[in-house]
């Protein structure tokens, strides 16, 4: 059942991502719900499913929106893979931590996509895209993470305990 969930919630966000939230988008920049979804699972299910997710999740941007496979599907894994590490040292109720490594997280990737996409092709003002995409875009995901982390909280606790109780009947 929680593979299921988990699937249905990768594509949904997927094509949520890729069409509706276009609608709300302030200066150019669309809150990257990708990575909200690979930090929170990963903060409450751990690094191996975390980096799971973020590979699930990378390559379905690699897929249809990137020249290159893999770059997504690798920044994923290891964002998944990373975050989940804090799985066991806090509590998931805290909706602090997972605030803090989405923005961590999202200023990263924004980051290293700069560095392996835009300084390949001969662009190289670090201060532009700093200024007008990542810290923005990190902003409007940090803003979106709180809502969307409480909702997948919420959706892991009931599988969570759907789960004790096909344990406790065996």
């Amino acid at each position: 059942m929680r593979f299921f969930v988990t699937a249905v919630i990768i594509v949904l966000n997927f094509i949520i991502q890729s069409t509706f939230l276009h609608g709300i988008e302030i200066i150019n920049i669309v809150p990257n719900t990708a990575i909200i979804v690979i930090v929170s699972f990963a903060f409450m299910r751990g690094e191996y499913e975390g980096a799971a997710i973020g590979f699930t999740v990378g390559i379905l941007q690699d897929m249809f929106f990137c020249r290159y496979v893999g770059m997504n599907a690798f920044l994923g894994m290891m964002t998944g893979y990373l975050c989940g590490k804090f799985c066991a040292d806090f509590f998931t109720e805290n909706f602090l931590i997972p605030l803090l490594m989405t923005s961590a997280s999202t200023f990263l990737y924004g980051f290293v996509f700069y560095v392996f996409n835009v300084l390949i092709l001969g662009y190289t003002d670090l201060f532009y895209f700093l200024s007008n995409i990542i810290i923005p875009e990190t902003a409007y995901t940090a803003l979106f993470s709180v809502f969307m982390y409480k909702l997948f909280y919420i959706v892991n606790e009931k599988l969570e305990k759907r789960e004790s109780l096909k344990r406790k009947l065996f």
